[in-house]
């Protein structure tokens, strides 16, 4: 090697330990971080001989087990719910309505949350189950 003016030898190696450093610290941040992004309500949904279908970008209407409904990730009564329901899905345009109810709850509510969607003009509703099996 050759030796600079300053007597100091010249160094042509990259050093990459802080760069493997940095990505370390971004992958542990996004294992964290990634299922937060999977958000949603928490729904127990009922099995049924099924194929799984390609998830689409639609409104999603979920019923919990204690008789709350969602649209998306807001939160609203029944009353509320018949009331605003025709105007989200009119905002929301092209796409589906898909209804998430929890296996535990009454056949009587879902009929209800049904209706109002009927009711407000939307006929394409899916209903989501998971698949048999345990998928």
């Amino acid at each position: 090697m050759r030796r600079r003016r300053g007597g100091m030898a010249l160094n042509a190696e990259i050093n990459v330990v802080s760069l493997i450093d940095v990505m370390m610290l971004l992958m542990v941040i996004f294992m964290i971080t990634a299922p937060m992004m999977t958000g949603g309500v928490d729904v127990a949904l009922p099995s049924a001989e099924t194929k799984a279908l390609e998830p689409k970008s639609g409104l999603t209407v979920s019923v919990t087990k204690a008789g709350e409904i969602y649209v998306d990730d807001a939160r609203m009564t029944y009353e509320e719910f018949r009331g605003a329901f025709k105007a989200l899905a009119d905002k929301r345009g092209e796409g589906g309505v898909y209804l998430r109810a929890d296996a535990g709850v009454p056949y009587g509510l879902v009929v209800r949350v049904l209706a109002a969607m009927r009711a407000s003009g939307v006929s394409d509703v899916g209903l989501v189950a998971e698949p048999e099996g345990g998928a």
